[in-house]
This record gives structure tokens, sequence and C-alpha cells, in this order.
């Protein structure tokens, strides 16, 4: 069907994978595999083919560039010139990816995937948020997958100082998973970031699609941080694609014993190397960030006298606060509620706060 990208109708024929296009590529210009495609019975099978010969394959990618028009969605294919430079090299890069809003680098094009457990502490969320605020502060894209736990605190730690974020689904564009981060993702397109997924529209998020859907995840970053995996986490996966893909792989260590961190402290048993902020992650890459890039508070000198007991990677009790300040409850809830209404604060279950 004329107009059609040769890249889809293929991606939309029966029977059809990425691995299957980049071989018939290798062959002929792809227009041609589609005119002939009963040319190549050792690569197409029988369905594919009759898929094809039909038209059946050229209608079903129009419906996609239809629907994708009226989303606001870009279908871009492999070998389009902004397709992401470090994602063409992995081992089976996607024939086309699902995009929406902007890949365009803004500032340069250094970027960081940050991943971890999906049932994370409230530090481990704390740690991410501001890891992937002061790594988006320097001009690092923080790329994760809109998960639930880390993925969602790194996004959201990007987004906290105007930087950019993209995030990998597993599932269609309109079809996104988990449904309670539909706001983020919106947030993530309005910062000049981006939502993106191989699978085409209509796509459920099948638990199979997420192993497949790391491996874009770690080969989109020069790095992946591991923050909080245990011993079954997909953030191993993750990782262990990265460090086939000649990535290299940062975790932060967890408290020995700590289920929900037995994962990370074996990458780095097995070498990744320990990371615990911004400014490890940053040294590893072989830059150093600006004394604003800091959200730690080391060199931030800080009036209020609560604030100076806390910190923005560490979640702090009441009890904790107490102790720190020698304040009574009483004034430190009162105090915690004004600041709460300036924005120097947030509050996490527990209840537990963060120096923002």
């Amino acid at each position: 069907m004329p107009g059609t990208d040769p890249f889809l109708t293929l991606a939309c024929a029966s029977g059809v994978n990425a691995r299957t296009i980049r071989a018939l590529r290798v062959r002929m210009p792809l227009e041609d595999v589609l005119a002939h495609p009963g040319e190549h019975t050792d690569v197409l099978s029988p369905v594919s083919i009759a898929s094809l010969r039909s038209g059946d394959a050229a209608r079903l990618a129009e419906t996609e560039q239809a629907r994708a028009r009226t989303l606001g969605v870009r279908i871009l294919s492999f070998d389009a010139s902004d397709y992401p430079p470090l994602v063409r090299e992995i081992y089976d890069p996607p024939a086309v990816l699902y995009i929406r809003g902007s890949l365009s680098e803004s500032r340069n094009d250094d970027y960081v995937s940050i991943v971890g457990s999906r049932r994370a502490t409230s530090r481990g969320l704390a740690l991410a948020r501001c890891m992937a605020g002061d790594l988006a502060r320097e001009g690092l894209t923080v790329v994760s997958g809109l998960a639930r736990g880390i993925d969602s605190a790194a996004h959201r730690g990007a987004l906290d100082v105007h930087g950019r974020t993209i995030a990998i689904l597993g599932s269609g564009l309109d079809r996104l998973y988990p449904p309670e981060n539909k706001d983020l993702s919106r947030a993530i397109i309005d910062a000049g970031g981006a939502v993106v997924t191989e699978y085409a529209f209509g796509v459920p998020p099948y638990p199979a699609n997420f192993p497949r859907r790391n491996r874009i995840i770690a080969g989109w970053s020069r790095a992946v941080v591991v923050i909080e995996a245990g011993t079954r986490s997909g953030a191993l996966v993750t990782a262990r694609l990265a460090l086939e893909e000649g990535r290299d792989v940062y975790a932060v260590p967890g408290w020995p014993g700590d289920g929900g961190s037995e994962g990370a402290n074996q990458l780095i048993r097995d070498g990744a190397a320990l990371v615990r902020d911004a400014a490890d992650v940053a040294a590893e890459l072989g830059l150093k960030l600006t004394k604003d890039g800091l959200s730690m508070g080391r060199s931030e000198v800080i009036q209020d006298e609560l604030l100076q007991a806390m910190r923005p990677d560490q979640p702090s009790s009441i009890e904790d606060l107490q102790k720190r300040s020698g304040w009574p409850a009483s004034a430190i809830l009162r105090r915690l509620t004004e600041l709460e209404i300036g924005d120097r604060v947030r509050r996490l279950p527990g209840p537990l706060f963060l120096r923002s």
C-alpha cells in the first residue's frame, strides 16, 4: 500500500519478527521483498507470505499509521536517522519503535538507566529519586521502565529538576501499564522526554513482554544502575543484558541478609561497580557533578534547624527528628506541615519525611 513504511508492513505480517526483517534487509531493499515475498521461502513462512501477498499486512500497517497520527505517536523504523544509536547496536534491536514525545537531545547524548524493585523500600525510592534528579540536573537523560517502585521514582527525580527522562513500556502505548502512571507518562512527555515501546497498539502488558522490554532499557544507555533488586528481580535481567551488550553495570549495596537487596549485592560481588549516589555514578562515567548538581546536602548551607536534621536521600521518622533536633513531637509536626506547604519536605508512608 503506497506510503506505508516497509519495516512496519513486515512487522505487521503474521510470523515475522525483527530478526526476520534484518535478514531480509541484508539481501535487498525491503520494498523489493514486499513486491516478491514468495522468493524468500527460506526466511518467510507460508503464513507470512500469505499475509504479505493478500495485503493484510499492508492494511494493518496503514491502520497502525492512522492510529499513530490520531494519538500523536511517531512510528520510527530501524533505518531512520534518529533511531537511538545505542539501541541499533544491540543484538536484537526492534524493527520499529512507537514514540510519544521527543527523542531529540536537548543538552547532550548521555543516557543512564536506573532500575530496581517494584516493591522498593522508602529509602530505596528516596535514593532513586535523588540520584535521578542529580544526574538529570547535569544534563543526563534518565531511562527506566515506568514500573511501580524504583522505575517511577527515577522518572520523578528527573522531572523534579526539569530534566529529561525516557520510559520504555512492555505494552502498546494505548495500553499503558501500570495504569496509575498515566499522569507520570504525560509529565514525562510534557517535560521533553518520551514514552517508547516496540509493541503495536492494543498489545496488553503480557508478563513475557517485560524481559524483552528490558533489553531496550539496557541497550539505550551507557550504564545501568540497579537499586534494590532481589534474586528474581527483572532488574537483574536488565543488568545481565547490559553486560552482554558491553554496557557498564553499577549497583547500590543493601544490608546483608535483606532479600530485597540480595540481587544487587550479588551484582557487586560479581564485579558491578558499587555506587552510593549520583556522584559515584558520575565518577564511573568519567563525569564530575558540579556543586549545583548535588542535592545530597554535602555543600548546602541550610538555615532551618529541622531541615538540617534531614537528608533528601534518607527518609526520617518523627522519632529520628526528635533525636537529631531535640524538638518535641508537636513542634516537629507543626514545622513539617509548613515545610510541606513550601515544597521543602515530602511526606512518605510511615509516616516518613524527606528533604526536597
